[in-house]
């Protein structure tokens, strides 16, 4: 399946595609970072909202939160899932807000799915002229020279259809700003698996260029991929949370 048609098709699967995900700290971590780096505001809006778990949890810690997404079968679930909130479908690397904002989120690496170094300049402009004063645009990312092509995550989960299976993998080249994300999804019924491959194109980039295209912007902080400590990066891990302070 090319694109993201296998999650257009699958979209009722996400959540279980994710099911090792601890949103809420992921979510809780951010709202620490906001905290300390923040403006105090609470207007939030999280880029590539999928199916909107994370702004379940930003809305229940009190915030006025927001979604868009690309996928429209992911929003009407996140809509299900968060009715107070408000989703948009736009792309994340031109997307407008109709008020400014205190803190854009965008987690699961998501930011990759610019795909390629403009258009994810694109989407850090578009951030950054979505944000109040002092707002937070806060993200993670995998540096593409740590990639190691060899490693995967895999996880397996019982579901009404079926049982399933899911694994997925970053790989990179070696050379370029295209690196891609290969997925894996097995499902068995009565000693019967369907498989669906598919892979995303994703931007790659390493974290001293990902800082170069942040900092005329942003006041860049770099942390280590722990949203349990708040930790400067340590110079050597492939993962990475960026908080990016609207100056």
């Amino acid at each position: 399946m090319p694109g993201n048609a296998l999650y257009t098709d699958l979209s009722g699967y996400y959540d279980l595609m994710c099911a090792d995900i601890d949103y809420q700290a992921q979510s809780h971590g951010v709202h620490r970072l906001r905290q300390l780096f923040g403006n105090g505001g609470n207007r939030h809006l999280d880029l590539a909202c999928g199916t909107g778990p994370h702004v379940r949890h930003f809305l229940d810690a009190g915030y006025r939160s927001s979604g868009l997404d690309i996928n429209q079968p992911m929003l009407e679930l996140a809509a299900e899932r968060c009715p107070e909130a408000q989703f948009s479908r736009q792309d994340m690397c031109g997307f407008t807000v109709e008020e400014p904002l205190d803190l854009i989120t965008c987690f699961l690496y998501s930011i990759h799915y610019s795909g390629s170094i403009e258009r994810l300049q694109a989407c850090i402009a578009s951030a950054h002229a979505a944000l109040e004063e002092g707002g937070l645009f806060c993200f993670n990312a995998v540096d593409k020279d740590k990639i190691d092509n060899a490693l995967f995550v895999a996880h397996t989960a019982e579901h009404a259809d079926g049982l399933l299976h899911f694994r997925s993998a970053w790989h990179y080249g070696g050379a370029g700003e295209r690196q891609s994300l290969k997925v894996r999804i097995a499902r068995t019924v009565a000693d019967e698996t369907q498989v669906w491959h598919d892979e995303h194109p994703m931007v790659a980039v390493s974290f001293a260029e990902l800082q170069a295209l942040l900092q005329p912007y942003f006041e860049v902080h770099v942390l280590e991929h722990d949203y349990e400590k708040i930790v400067p990066w340590d110079q050597r891990s492939g993962n990475a949370l960026f908080v990016c302070v609207k100056a």
